[in-house]
């Protein structure tokens, strides 16, 4: 008897288990913690001195930094082709919306409370002052640049048709940045070790007091604030980032060394150091990767030998979350790769290729959630041949 009651409960426990995980498997993934700073949207009254909250309008005055702005990726945080077709996919979240739309009146709805204490369940009704214009801007100047009514700047001292006033925040090149670019992660069923979206809670503790997103991605300029001011030291509002080679280059050290032997045989030896950005590389969404491959080809195009090496964050989504490896590059730790060949590939009329590529997307999520990207998903970051023949 004793035994049969001990087998009916662990069948009990075992089918109690498999709805468990089963559900895991199936239910809704919330993957940070949704923290005060960014549970609702902004609201935001128009400053006195404008007639909007339009990037358009301050366009009118500040020519340069709205050209900047309109190329840049915070202009593009809603229009993006790849957001919306994966903000689809994930059930259209509503708080992926207060940093991609973080304004209330770029938001069709009002958010009256959440349903659920984890706040991604909201209670929401139609919001009569929605903006699509406004929308479509995206993070637009007046995000960073609005505080209780008042434009705020570095300086705060123009002679300027609104009022204004400094924001050290701002000339420290952090403080902006923080409420979206910082998530938190400390969930029970959540072993992340580093958030996705989470790029300044990648920096290194010791190195933490010394951030300066500004010095990276808003480079220094020497020009007017406004059409008609006197030129001082300001930046460039241009955000670059994964998105742009030039910008991604600039933080990589890429080294090739070739020992060709007497023999025939042979080794290339590619190192990768990240010497420029103080976050990993890549950095954001965990889809972001770079790969190393070495490829031994012949005259006619036939691969003879191939290897990559995929510098990625690898995380378990389901039916718990968990963090399983990263290889990405922290700043000034090098990953060093080797590739060899034998006599008989030297003998060949065969090259050997080695890049280095920067991809944006994995494409098995781009084909899983339907992305037709019409823009490449991946550049070359270096690309080196040598004729194993010479």
């Amino acid at each position: 008897m004793k035994s049969f009651n001990r087998n009916k409960a662990l069948l009990i426990v075992a089918v109690l288990l498999t709805v468990f995980l089963a559900w895991r498997m199936l239910r809704p993934i919330n993957i940070f913690v949704v923290d005060d700073k960014f549970a609702l949207p902004m609201e935001m009254t128009v400053p006195a001195g404008l007639e909007t909250l339009l990037a358009s309008e301050c366009g009118e005055c500040h020519p340069d930094h709205f050209q900047e702005w309109l190329g840049s990726m915070h202009a593009q945080a809603w229009t993006d082709p790849y957001y919306q077709v994966d903000a689809v996919f994930d059930g259209s979240q509503q708080i992926c919306l207060n940093c991609h739309i973080p304004l209330q009146d770029q938001q069709e709805n009002l958010v009256l409370g959440f349903k659920d204490k984890a706040r991604f369940k909201p209670i929401l009704k139609p919001n009569p002052n929605f903006n699509r214009e406004l929308q479509q801007e995206g993070v637009t100047c007046v995000v960073c640049h609005v505080r209780d009514g008042v434009i705020v700047g570095p300086y705060g001292d123009t002679d300027a048709p609104h009022p204004t006033k400094q924001d050290k925040t701002l000339a420290k090149g952090i403080g902006v940045c923080r409420k979206c670019h910082v998530v938190s992660g400390d969930l029970w069923d959540t072993f992340f070790r580093i958030p996705p979206c989470g790029t300044v809670a990648e920096i290194r503790e010791g190195e933490q007091p010394e951030i300066n997103c500004a010095n990276c991605h808003m480079p220094v300029t020497q020009r007017p604030a406004a059409t008609g001011a006197l030129p001082r030291r300001g930046r460039m509002h241009l955000w670059r980032g994964g998105h742009t080679q030039e910008m991604v280059s600039k933080a990589l050290k890429i080294d090739l060394d070739i020992d060709r032997q007497s023999n025939g045989t042979g080794k290339a030896t590619l190192t990768v150091t990240n010497t420029g950005a103080a976050h990993y590389l890549p950095t954001g969404t965990p889809d972001r990767h770079l790969t190393a491959k070495f490829t031994i080809r012949a005259k006619d195009g036939e691969i003879l030998k191939t290897k990559t090496h995929k510098l990625q964050r690898t995380i378990m989504w389901r039916p718990f979350i968990v963090d399983l490896w990263d290889n990405r590059l922290p700043k000034n730790e090098p990953r060093i790769y080797t590739f060899g060949w034998g006599k008989s590939l030297s003998e060949r009329d065969a090259a050997l290729e080695v890049t280095v590529s920067y991809h944006l997307l994995d494409e098995a999520r781009r084909k899983r959630i339907g992305y037709k990207n019409t823009e490449p998903i991946a550049y070359q970051l270096f690309q080196e041949k040598y004729d194993l023949g010479q």
